[in-house]
């Protein structure tokens, strides 16, 4: 069971904030001394994540999460929004699906740059997405 360290919540309504996820999440990286690599990866998935949450979801909110668990630390981020939700979970991780104009590489690219990809939503019902990097 991992031990929470440290929390940050962020708000994502506009453009400028999936911004401030990437320096939250970069931040929370260096601490843990994630290397290079591994933090370019949650960086990235985390942005896509913002940027989806955005754009599908109206916005909604950005949970930072700084673990431990044994001997080893983590950076867990939760995106949480309330829009229309997604209908085909498996459809939508597909390479090469897009509900909108983008090139289909979101939601399976971000999964498979991170070590735990937790993905919840239904129709009407928005949508949850837990990710973490472990170092």
């Amino acid at each position: 069971m991992a031990t929470l360290l440290k929390s940050e919540k962020l708000e994502v309504s506009e453009e400028q904030h999936i911004v401030t996820v990437r320096q939250a999440v970069r931040r929370m990286s260096v601490e843990i001394k994630l290397s290079l690599v591994d933090q370019t990866k949650i960086i990235t998935a985390a942005s896509e994540l913002a940027r989806n949450l955005l754009i599908y979801g109206g916005g909604g909110e950005v949970v930072l999460e700084l673990l431990r668990e044994g001997v080893r630390q983590g950076v867990r981020v939760h995106f949480a929004d309330e829009g229309p939700g997604i209908e085909n979970i498996e459809l939508a991780l597909r390479d090469g699906y897009t509900s909108g104009g983008g090139m289909g590489l979101g939601l399976g690219g971000a999964k498979r740059l991170v070590n735990e990809f937790d993905l919840v939503s239904a129709p009407g019902k928005g949508t949850h997405i837990t990710i973490t990097r472990w170092k």
